[in-house]
């Protein structure tokens, strides 16, 4: 029986994955988040609270003389998986808030956006929150020569937005689940369309305070390579997603409502139910016998 509950698993994740795949993305930007997290997020926690409820239920009983430890050491094994992926990010975090702890603080940014920031003496034009649930805002001394005030205020009021959404700690969860998951159809795809949207809803955040032309200026002047290794820990001002998506972004910044729709709130409703689907085995171990 548990074997069968694995099976079922699996193999719900994997069309799930399918079919959110071959669904597209050409929505309005709210309802891709929600298709976007829905996708990502329910094929592992479904395979996750499979593994917990065998766990929980024990060895038991089972026609065949392998089928309970095979099931159980399976369960056991992707547990243990599981927690070893987020003790190395956590390991990461632990190791990036050290090295940023080094650099000194000062306060950046105009009366309307003001903030205290880590300012690291690099050369190279670098910004992100760094952290996991108390986030620092990190940026070079390159970036504070580049930029004039009207244009450093454009990106501390999108790194604010970052701060707002607590994007390091969630993404911090949604990478453990992307290293454990790499294996499901569409893993890479959704993690860079959730980290691209991320960015917008942070960009949108920031044009509640700042014009929205000078925030696609600033990104067009400050493009960079990634000087991060793990985007878990890091939600930069344009090290996140890839250089190829900047005119997504832009286009979301300047032509795009911001708006609500009715798809957007059908999706979000979904999501919470399909999560809600996905702990679903949680609630069959008080029943097992």
């Amino acid at each position: 029986m548990h074997l069968h509950m694995i099976e079922i698993a699996v193999a719900a994740a994997i069309v799930y994955r399918l079919v959110c795949g071959w669904l597209g993305t050409n929505q309005c930007w709210q309802t891709r988040w929600h298709f976007a997290l829905s996708a990502f997020v329910v094929p592992p926690l479904l395979l996750l609270a499979t593994a917990v409820a065998i766990l929980a239920m024990g060895v038991g009983a089972a026609n065949h003389p392998f089928a309970g430890p095979l099931s159980y050491g399976m369960s056991l094994a992707f547990v243990m998986v599981a927690f070893g992926r987020w003790l190395q990010l956590s390991w990461l975090a632990r190791k990036t808030m050290r090295a940023v702890d080094r650099s000194p603080r000062a306060l950046i940014g105009s009366k309307k956006v003001r903030t205290v920031a880590r300012v690291m003496d690099m050369s190279a034009v670098f910004s992100a929150q760094i952290g996991v649930w108390s986030s620092e805002l990190v940026v070079s001394q390159g970036l504070l020569n580049h930029l004039d005030e009207t244009h450093l205020d454009a990106v501390v009021a999108h790194e604010l937005g970052h701060a707002h959404y607590r994007d390091t700690f969630w993404f911090f969860w949604l990478g453990g689940l992307r290293r454990l998951t790499k294996w499901l159809p569409f893993t890479e795809t959704l993690w860079q369309e959730l980290l691209l949207l991320r960015e917008v809803r942070a960009d949108r955040w920031a044009a509640q305070n700042v014009d929205s032309l000078v925030l696609a200026e600033s990104l067009m002047s400050v493009i960079t390579a990634p000087l991060m290794e793990t985007e878990a820990v890091c939600a930069g001002f344009s090290c996140a997603a890839p250089q190829s998506r900047l005119a997504q972004r832009i286009d979301a910044l300047l032509f795009e409502s911001s708006t609500n729709g009715v798809g957007s709130r059908r999706w979000m409703l979904w999501e919470k139910v399909a999560i809600a689907l996905a702990l679903s085995p949680l609630l069959t171990f008080p029943f097992h016998h």
